[in-house]
């Protein structure tokens, strides 16, 4: 089964039970099912943006890894690595200083991470799926058929089916 055709059963199945909401009244219809598809369409959404982000930045940059296979294995995360800052005794230590320069080399904001956060949140389908909340919201709350608790707990069901299609 091909991963489209995956992705499309899990919408399908997903659609199907909220299907089965409607005889019990089309204002809980109309909140569970704008609510899903507000929330299933911002996780598709992130989801894809973040893929191609990422993939984009693997392609663009070669990264080099100078670890060996069993060091990976035993500390994927380098939380063992023993980097000497400094071997002088702790009564000759100025700690003013060390933590002055520490903060200078600290970048909280630089061009280039603004640079990847908007290409990864200014695309277009986030855009769409963020718009799709905001005026499905409106809509049912113009309409007199908001009822912001069946709401709330209806956006966990999208969450789920994102994940289930992003999940390969």
């Amino acid at each position: 089964m091909t991963s489209v055709v995956r992705k499309f059963k899990i919408l399908l199945f997903f659609e199907a039970v909220i299907l089965l909401i409607l005889p019990f009244g089309e204002r809980l219809f109309a909140n569970v099912q704008v609510a899903f598809l507000s929330s299933f369409l911002i996780i598709l959404a992130s989801g894809i943006a973040h893929k191609r982000m990422v993939q984009s930045r693997l392609k663009n940059e070669s990264f080099s890894d100078d670890r060996d296979a069993l060091d990976k294995i035993d500390d994927p995360h380098e939380l063992f690595e023993e980097e000497i800052i400094n071997d002088a005794p702790a009564e000759e230590l100025d700690l003013r200083s060390i933590v002055k320069e520490e903060k200078k080399k600290v970048k909280l904001f630089s061009a280039n991470s603004l640079k990847y956060g908007l290409k990864g949140g200014m695309t277009l389908y986030r855009i769409g799926a963020y718009l799709f909340l905001f005026f499905g919201f409106v809509a049912l709350k113009n309409n007199h058929l908001l009822d912001i608790t069946i709401y709330l707990l209806s956006l966990p069901l999208g969450i789920v089916a994102g994940y289930m299609t992003l999940k390969e």
